[in-house]
């Protein structure tokens, strides 16, 4: 035992290995290896279609609960992926992609069309621009305009 030197008492100092094992609680190297990040399980369609069949034929009291553990699955994955087979059937077992779906792309019949339409869009901005032009032009020389009834409505 080590006397300690501040209090002159027997009694371990702190980090000492009579006290904590052999290991110093201050002062430690840290350990050096890099824990790998866990990721997310994913099950392929056929296992879990396999599950499901081996959790059906089980009929004893308990068995079901000992496939479970003995495939490290819970009792929710077993209970969404009989949902996903009777509505979907196996297709519906198969994963699915994250996020929001992508946007789907324009035909090319629908580009056709956008162009036309700011082709049209750029007359009919030239076609006003030369009517307004028309009108302060006879507002200035004084011509009367006539006036024609159109069908549209204005």
């Amino acid at each position: 035992m080590v006397k300690n030197r501040i209090n002159g008492s027997n009694a371990p100092r702190e980090g000492s290995p009579e006290r904590s094992g052999g290991v110093p609680s201050r002062g430690a190297e840290p350990d050096p290896e890099v824990i790998e990040r866990a990721k997310r399980r994913q099950f392929t369609a056929e296992y879990k279609a396999s599950v499901v069949r081996e959790a059906g034929a089980c009929k004893e009291p308990g068995a079901i609960g000992a496939l479970l553990r003995r495939e490290g699955l819970y009792a929710s994955h077993l209970t969404a992926w009989r949902k996903q087979l009777r509505l979907h059937g196996v297709r519906g077992l198969a994963g699915k992609k994250r996020g929001p779906a992508p946007e789907p792309k324009p035909s090319t019949r629908e580009i056709q069309l956008e162009r036309q339409n700011r082709q049209l869009e750029k007359r009919l901005a030239k076609a006003e621009a030369i009517i307004a032009f028309q009108k302060k032009v006879h507002e200035l020389l004084g011509i009367p305009l006539k006036n024609l009834e159109l069908d549209e409505d204005e």
